[in-house]
């Protein structure tokens, strides 16, 4: 090691962005005891933008990119991040250093107290049915397959971190319930508000959900090797797959795509679905993958990447290898049965929906002097 004894870690400000931040921290002062870190939190382009549906924005990187800049410039030494946030391709010179272990990847609903301890299925039946549930969620991969799976509910977009979230559930009277990711309820310390969790069979989740990613400069050999102390092989190879099958789909946060991965002795599965925005059409494939016994090849250097993730330093390549590859053909194979005619019409629609917002912003600020001017007389 260097002479380096303060490592900067950059993390948005967000009350689960810091949790996150500091469990990663907590494990690596467990195994260096002598090094000092110290958060550096800064507010990206995401966290600024709480009037407009992500997939209406229109950028990429809307939680990583000043993040990454820091990265880049050395202001930081490696970011925590929720690993489903860091698009698939990342700038030049960066890496995924280490996945944490995973949580959950499910998606869990949270009722209005109102209806407590109630279900999806429970809002769309009985009395409660004639008043159309309303259901929040900032999601189109959730938008896509609840409307799939239970039409009679209303689905509207709900933006803001998790604590806005609650407030606007419990106190506006608007939703009747929203559905928000269940590692980060748990992190939050609110697993008593989970009244039903989504199994993938009613809601497949969204690609590396539930996993923690730590980012760093690809040749940063130092903390990449401190940072493989914490890399979780069974996490890492599962959203390796998950990544390289986004990536060959070209998706990102304005077309519904979703997984299911599972590591079971020495297979891999993975199921992939492709939605259209209203949920009508899906596209779904899945497919595994035998490891073979190791090689004996092991990675002695962090150069070598898999869906922009640095193996683990001290398993078979092979591995890595083979769930990047499952990933690109069940990708490959759902292209085949239609899902590019699904995933080009719902990016049309979010095109036209990016131009309307940016229309409507427009229009606002336009007409802004002119109310001012009006209050003023």
């Amino acid at each position: 090691m260097s002479d380096r004894k303060t490592m900067k870690v950059g993390s948005r400000k967000s009350q689960l962005a810091l949790i996150q931040t500091n469990k990663v921290i907590s494990k690596l002062k467990e195994l260096h005891p002598d090094f000092k870190f110290e958060v550096v939190t800064m507010t990206t382009t995401g966290d600024r933008i709480l009037d407009s549906a992500l997939s209406k924005i229109g950028e990429k990187s809307l939680f990583t990119k000043e993040l990454e800049v820091a990265l880049v410039d050395k202001s930081v030494d490696f970011v925590v991040h929720s690993l489903k946030d860091l698009p698939t391709a990342l700038p030049d010179g960066l890496a995924i250093g280490c996945v944490y272990k995973r949580d959950s990847p499910c998606d869990a609903v949270v009722m209005h107290p109102k209806n407590e301890g109630e279900t999806l299925q429970v809002l769309t039946v009985g009395i409660l049915s004639l008043f159309c549930s309303v259901i929040g969620t900032s999601s189109l991969r959730r938008c896509a397959q609840i409307r799939r799976r239970y039409p009679k509910l209303v689905i509207d977009d709900i933006r803001g971190n998790l604590n806005t979230r609650f407030r606007k559930l419990d106190s506006e009277g608007r939703y009747d319930a929203i559905i928000l990711a269940e590692a980060g309820l748990h992190r939050m310390s609110w697993s008593e508000r989970i009244s039903e969790v989504l199994s993938p069979e009613d809601c497949m989740y969204a690609v590396s959900q539930g996993a923690m990613a730590v980012e760093c400069r690809a040749g940063d050999l130092e903390i990449i090797n401190m940072l493989n102390e914490i890399h979780d092989p069974d996490t890492a190879i599962r959203c390796i797959a998950e990544r390289a099958f986004l990536k060959h789909l070209e998706g990102g946060c304005s077309v519904p795509v979703a997984v299911d991965t599972q590591i079971t002795d020495n297979k891999l599965t993975m199921r992939g679905g492709v939605f259209s925005v209203d949920g009508r059409e899906a596209v779904e494939e899945s497919s595994h993958v035998i490891f073979s016994k190791a090689s004996g090849g092991k990675l002695h250097n962090g150069n070598q990447l898999y869906a922009s993730i640095v193996g683990c330093l001290d398993q078979d390549p092979a591995k890595f290898v083979a769930a990047e590859k499952l990933g690109t053909e069940i990708a490959e194979t759902m292209v085949n049965k239609g899902a590019d005619s699904i995933l080009r019409a719902a990016k049309r629609k979010a095109e036209e929906e990016i131009l309307e917002e940016h229309a409507r912003k427009r229009a606002r600020k336009e007409a802004s002097p002119t109310l001012q001017q009006a209050v003023v007389s």
